[in-house]
């Protein structure tokens, strides 16, 4: 039979328990504000996605998102983020752009 050094939640102290508690509601507050300024930042690529189709640009901008990964990394370092997973990020969020272009695109050919 194994035991468990680990404390159940009606084992732990209550003031640690509060802070806990104070800690992710400051998490959850922060994950809303991350999906309502991607929910704004999806609203503007998907603008550009019109643009790009309506006068036949392609989806992707190799240039722009080099330049955009560079700016990133540049700002994760001052903010104290490891640019590489800040990099990561940029990265997902770009290919979902480029597929919502890629989408829009097929949407609006003749």
């Amino acid at each position: 039979m194994t035991t468990s050094n680990a404390a159940g939640p009606q084992d732990v102290d209550p003031a640690i328990r509060a802070e806990l508690d104070r800690l992710r509601d400051s998490i959850d507050n922060l994950d809303a504000a991350l999906v309502h300024i991607l929910a704004e930042r999806f609203k503007y690529t998907q603008q550009v996605g019109h643009l790009k189709a309506v006068h036949a640009l392609p989806p992707a901008d190799p240039a722009r998102e080099a330049g955009q990964i560079t700016r990133l990394r540049a700002l994760a370092e001052t903010a104290k983020l490891d640019p590489v997973f800040a990099e990561k990020l940029l990265g997902f969020i770009i290919s979902e752009v480029i597929r919502h272009h890629e989408q829009i695109a097929e949407a609006t050919k003749p």
